[in-house]
């Protein structure tokens, strides 16, 4: 148990700290990183299996935020992604009265077998449903992630100081 969490602090540490560190030690604004991280994370988790990488980058360039923040912040949660994928889906369900989507597999093949049009209309009525939930939940949880982690990074910024540039050789 203990190597365990070694190793995720040691993952922690190369894929989310060294890298926002890095980006403050180049002068990075706290707030613009805050809010490009906050966005990634939340982008990262959309329902729409395989979009995350192109949208994070997408809206990141469009509102100008930090690219490379972001990105750390999407892939950060992409094991997030999969597991609240059905999350999402379930309560488009409740919250748009449609029938439950038939998860598992076998009843998934033979709908597509008999009734291709009408399950392919199905699946992205389910998906839109999952979006919408999804966007609420963006609404919501983007302003909260970025306004938590901002005092966060503006100590980490003190602490590396301004303009402290390590250059590889």
């Amino acid at each position: 148990m203990y190597r365990y969490a070694e190793g995720v602090a040691s993952l922690w540490q190369r894929w989310i700290v060294n890298p926002v560190m890095g980006l403050l030690r180049r002068g990075a604004d706290p707030d613009t990183l805050a809010w490009s991280l906050a966005l990634g994370l939340v982008v990262g988790v959309n329902p729409l299996l395989g979009s995350t990488t192109l949208v994070a980058l997408g809206l990141a360039s469009l509102f100008r935020l930090n690219i490379v923040a972001s990105q750390v912040g999407n892939h950060a949660v992409y094991p997030l992604e999969i597991l609240l994928f059905p999350v999402f889906i379930k309560v488009g369900d409740v919250v748009f009265g449609t029938p439950n989507l038939p998860l598992a597999g076998h009843a998934l093949r033979e709908s597509v077998k008999r009734h291709p049009w009408h399950t392919t209309r199905l699946l992205w009525t389910w998906e839109w449903h999952a979006l919408i939930v999804w966007a609420v939940f963006a609404a919501v949880a983007m302003p909260a992630i970025a306004f938590g982690c901002e005092p966060l990074l503006r100590k980490m910024a003190k602490r590396v100081g301004p303009g402290q540039v390590e250059l590889a050789e």
